[in-house]
């Protein structure tokens, strides 16, 4: 079985509000970007894909995937405008493989097992993502910020990455939303992970095995001192 990743590190990263843009950013001197590849690399996925800001694919390629050895990058590519944009680039590049996972860079607290169950779960449900159970209680709210209703709390996880799906799957999902991306229909709909499109375009139940409470995405500063802090116990 063949396992294609495509890793995710073309956002700009706004909420960070460093002029370093948040996948380069230095955790234990190494760049927030290099764990997850350094977990792939050690993985049994046969290839990385790597999205990439624009301008950006010279830089990535020689201070990233050469400087530290990531012999399974097999692209480097410049990311489109929203995260669904730069998914599509990357699909746009696979040959023939068996399973595509999909990948946020700016979670470096990836661990080999989670991509296990990942695989796992995809290869019997085709369709499978991690998460974790909720800790706080979700309010809904109206346009007028007042609370609409309160789901009960233990049907709840929280999304993470990565998000694994049989290729033909994946590829025919996103060929749709490319299709119908322009539509009125489409144009109310905020696409959030590859999970909803799935979902929306193929009617497909999508499978949660667990994450980790650590597999956190970097977006704001204080999240890098949780970062920090979790590499230190380690």
């Amino acid at each position: 079985m063949k396992i294609t990743a495509i890793c995710l590190a073309a956002g700009q990263g706004k909420r960070m509000e460093s002029k370093v843009q948040k996948q380069y950013l230095l955790l234990k001197e190494k760049p927030v970007l290099y764990y997850s590849l350094k977990c792939f690399q050690e993985s049994r996925v046969d290839e990385v894909i790597l999205v990439v800001p624009s301008g950006e694919i010279e830089y990535c390629r020689k201070n990233i995937v050469e400087k530290y050895g990531f012999s399974k990058v097999k692209y480097v590519l410049e990311g489109g405008k929203e995260r669904y944009h730069s998914v599509i680039q990357g699909l746009s590049v696979i040959e023939d493989t068996d399973l595509v996972m999909i990948h946020d860079g700016a979670r470096p607290f990836l661990k080999s097992e989670i991509i296990e169950r990942c695989i796992e779960g995809a290869s019997r449900y085709r369709a499978c993502i991690v998460g974790m159970p909720v800790k706080d209680t979700i309010k809904v709210l109206d346009k007028e910020q007042r609370i609409e209703s309160t789901p009960q709390r233990s049907s709840l996880w929280q999304g993470q990455t990565p998000q694994c799906f049989d290729y033909s799957l994946i590829r025919e999902a996103y060929r749709k939303l490319e299709k119908e991306e322009k539509t009125a229909k489409m144009t109310e709909v905020s696409i959030t992970d590859d999970a909803m499109v799935v979902e929306y375009f193929m009617d497909q139940k999508v499978k949660v095995v667990e994450g980790s409470y650590q597999n956190i995405k970097i977006t704001t500063p204080e999240d890098m001192i949780v970062a920090n802090a979790f590499l230190e116990e380690e």
